[in-house]
This record gives C-alpha cells, structure tokens and sequence, in this order.
C-alpha cells in the first residue's frame, strides 16, 4: 500500500532572489564613471579644469577602494601588457618631458582613465558591462538633447562654459561656446561636450549599443528603438564628417564579421579576406582621389579644416627629437609656454595635434608609436575574432553566437577612423574603451565563462548562488539515487541554459 511523505523533495516556495544593495551601488557606480569618460570635457564645462581635476582624482580613489574591498576575481597574468606598456612609457618620458609640469599631470590622467578601465572590466560580467555602457550613453545622450533644448528656451542664444552669458559687446568666435543655440535652426549641436566632433561618435557608439542590446532580446526592446532614434538624431545633427566615416567603417566591419559567421569550410574566410583586402585598398584609393567632393558632400574642406597646418606643425616639431619625443602631454595644457599660441585655430591655442599617430610621435616618439601600434592591434585583433569566432570550450561546436561580442570589433573601427582626424582616442573614454574591452576579452574570452563570468556571488548575489546550486544538486542528486550514485559536485556551476538572464537568448 502506497504510503504518501509529509516530507516534500521540493524546497519551500519563497520570494524571488534580488540583487543585494552592494551590487547594485557598484553597478551605478560603474555608470558613473563611464557617463564621465563618455561626457569628457563636459566636466570642464561645468566644473571647470580644477573641479574636472578633483573629480576625476575622486573618482579613482573610490575605485580603487571598492576593488580592494569587494576584490573580484581577476587574472593578473592576463592584462592589456601593450597597453599598460604605453602607459609605462609615458610615464618614463616624465624624466626627459621638455613640460615637465604637464607631463606630469596628463599622465595621471591617462593612469586614472587606464585604472577605471581595469575596474568597470573586472567588476562587471560581459552582460553587465553592455548594459551599463548603454546605461551611461542613455545619461549622456539625454542629457545632452535636454542642455541643447534648455538653452534654446530659456537662454535663447549661445552660452558660454561655466554657464557664462557672452558679453553682447565682445566678438566671440564659435568655437569657444558650450552651446550655439542650433537646436531649432537646424546647426550643430555640441551637447554636454560642447563640442560637435566629440558628441558624432558618441552618438554613434550610442546607435551599436543599443542596437546589440536589441539583438540580445534585452528588456523593454521597444524604449531602445527609442534610444536609437535619439542616438540617431544627434548623430546627423552633430554633423562630424569623422563620426560618419567610423559609421560607413563600422557598417562594412559588421557587415563583414555576419558574413564570416556564415563561413562553414576552413578555406571560405580566406576567400572573404582577400575580397575585402581588395575593397578596402580600391576604397582608400577612391577616397583620397575624390577626396574635394567627399568632403564638400560633408561640409569640409579637402584640407579637414584646417589640420594639414596643424599637422605640418607637428611634424616639424616632433622631427627634432624622432626617437623618445618630447614628452608626454595628452592633452596640450594651454597654458604650458611651449603650447601657448604655438598651434592658433579661430584664435583659440590648439590642444591636440587632430590625428592620435602624430600626438604620439610629437610626445614619445617612434618607440611610442611603435608601443601604441602594438597596443591598438592587439585589441582589434582580439576583438575581430571574439566576434567572428564561434564560443567553443570543448568538444561541442554548436553554440549560438551572441549580438554582445560585437561590440569590441565595433568599437575598434570608430576609434581607427577617430584617430585620423582627432586625438580622442589617446584619452577619456576612447582608450578606456581599448583598455577595457581590450583587458575583459583576455579575462573572459567567452561570455557567460570564465571565474569573474561565473561569480554569481558577484553579479547577483550570494542568495542567487545558493539558489542556483541548490537547483543544481537537485537534480543531480535524484538522478544519482536512481542510478545509484553515492555522490554529486556541490560546486556544478548552472549551464548557459540555466543561468537567469534575458539576454542570453541569441539574435544573430
């Protein structure tokens, strides 16, 4: 006769696991430093230099504690070695810089931006760190729509950093204003940035968040088309002839690496290798021959406006010390004597040599370029087979690729594109990007795998991993009882399949 247990296999109902406060506070926290690296110099604006200054300083010192204290788990053998190499040489340069003040101070500023690029990599999952980089466009995107709008209704005229009224009876030229009040009159608009070069490929790196995250089947899909109209908005209004060649560059990379995923033999990416080496030479080609009409199809000038001055300039000055340069300085303080009206554009002293290769030669010479090369490549070449690589651990070969390891590769071609017409990339939120991206794809080179990716004790919380190796054993320890196994791994880890998160579902 059946007997029926008042002991049930199956563990008491109760309310659904969260995230712990802490975790949370850290995410907002990541946010926060990448809204400030995405936003640059609008700290500047608001603050002014010393108040950015003392903010950025802040900033590290809370980063740096709460990865003493939260202490995830990190591969210390696998950093960004090229990258933190070109920081070492910088640093070196101090000893010979001809501004040492300015060496000085710029390099702690590349140190803190390569330090928050280690942290948000090393305290955020992949999934994570997506959505927060989404989090801090959408801060840094809105933002900027709500100044521009605020100036038009409330200033009604153009405003000056500080949140300064111009003086009706001085001639300021344009490039000085935070804000040009083109919002309604179909201009430029600068956002936070104050600046239009600056806010293009922002808004650009705003249209491929949101668009993978839409892939990725992420939450509330139908408010991200939202976002991507906005991002695409400020875009075209931003008008930056360098933000769309990265978004012509980074449509052919995406189209390119969907295309390599298609590959099913060994020899068939060779073939799509070779067919693209011949497009972009034949492209290079045609965009240097037809150069005056691609430019005035833009609104510039074949010279972009002004920078082939700018860089004979540099050339003349960096062939004085070719080998080791002249010292760090991302960027050129105005006030350091040997930058102080040496470079004049629109009145204003010049801070960047406008191409990222010639401000590295200019500072550290072959030898620096020669490092930054190395660093650039590797994270590109990282990021190009992260993408078109199908995730395989072992033996099974089937699994789905996934819309987020597209966002490196991505990323690479705007920072490439970037740097032949700006410095950017050498600084704020363009190197902690290479630096970032670069050192999580050597820590996590699958998503969902690996010690950090895996740390639901991190991600979600302790909580959530009790509950997910409670589930975990269940099953398995049922399973043993009817083959007889006398044992079960109290540490299985949940499969892909398992693991709790809406993005997990693959796109593309």
């Amino acid at each position: 006769m059946a007997v029926h247990t008042k002991h049930p296999v199956a563990a008491r109902p109760g309310p659904p696991v969260r995230e712990k406060t802490g975790h949370l506070l850290l995410r907002a926290w990541c946010i926060f430093v990448l809204a400030s690296m995405l936003a640059s110099v609008g700290w500047v604006n608001i603050l002014g230099d010393a108040g950015a200054g003392v903010l950025m300083i802040s900033a590290g010192v809370v980063s740096v504690i709460a990865w003493t204290v939260i202490r995830p788990p990190f591969q210390w053998r696998r950093l960004p070695w090229f990258a933190l190499a070109y920081v070492a040489w910088a640093a070196l340069s101090i000893t010979w810089s001809a501004w040492l003040g300015t060496s000085v101070l710029t390099w702690l500023l590349l140190a803190l931006t390569t330090l928050q690029g280690l942290f948000v990599g090393a305290m955020l999952t992949w999934r994570e760190l997506v959505r927060a980089v989404a989090s801090a466009l959408k801060w840094v995107l809105g933002l900027s729509l709500l100044f521009e709008l605020a100036v038009s209704l409330f200033v009604q005229g153009p405003l000056l950093p500080g949140f300064v009224l111009p003086d009706p009876a001085v001639d300021y030229d344009p490039i000085v204003y935070w804000s040009r009040d083109n919002l309604f009159d179909g201009g430029r608009l600068q956002g936070l940035m104050g600046n239009a070069n600056l806010l293009g490929p922002v808004a650009l790196l705003g249209i491929i968040v949101f668009a993978i995250r839409f892939a990725a089947h992420a939450p509330r899909r139908m408010l991200l088309i939202g976002w991507i109209a906005l991002a695409a908005f400020l875009y075209v209004r931003a008008a930056s002839a360098t933000a769309f060649l990265a978004g012509v560059l980074a449509l052919i990379v995406l189209i390119t690496v969907l295309l390599m995923r298609r590959a099913r033999r060994p020899g068939e990416r060779t073939r799509w290798y070779i067919a693209y080496a011949v497009i972009a030479i034949g492209g290079g080609v045609s965009l240097w021959v037809f150069r005056d009409a691609l430019f005035r199809a833009v609104g510039r000038e074949s010279d972009l406006t002004g920078r082939q001055g700018i860089w004979q300039a540099v050339l003349e000055r960096a062939g004085e010390h070719p080998i080791v340069g002249w010292g760090f300085a991302t960027p050129w303080l105005p006030w350091e004597p040997l930058f102080d009206r040496w470079i004049v554009d629109h009145g204003e002293t010049v801070m960047q040599a406008h191409n990222m290769w010639l401000d590295v030669y200019l500072q550290l010479g072959i030898i620096g370029v020669v490092i930054f090369a190395a660093a650039l490549l590797a994270f590109i070449w990282r990021a190009w087979f992260f993408a078109v690589d199908r995730p395989r651990w072992d033996l099974r070969a089937d699994r789905p690729y996934s819309p987020l390891t597209l966002l490196p590769t991505l990323v690479g071609a705007i920072l490439l594109v970037q740097g032949v017409a700006e410095s950017t990339p050498l600084l704020m939120w363009g190197w902690m990007f290479l630096v970032m991206l670069g050192g999580k794809i050597k820590q996590t080179p699958h998503i969902g795998v690996g010690p950090t990716e895996r740390s639901l004790a991190i991600e979600r919380g302790e909580l959530l991993l009790d509950a997910v190796r409670a589930d975990t054993l269940r099953p398995r320890a049922r399973s043993a009882r009817q083959e007889g196994a006398t044992r079960a791994d109290p540490d299985a880890v949940p499969s892909e399949a398992a693991t709790p998160d809406a993005e997990t579902k693959p796109a593309l």
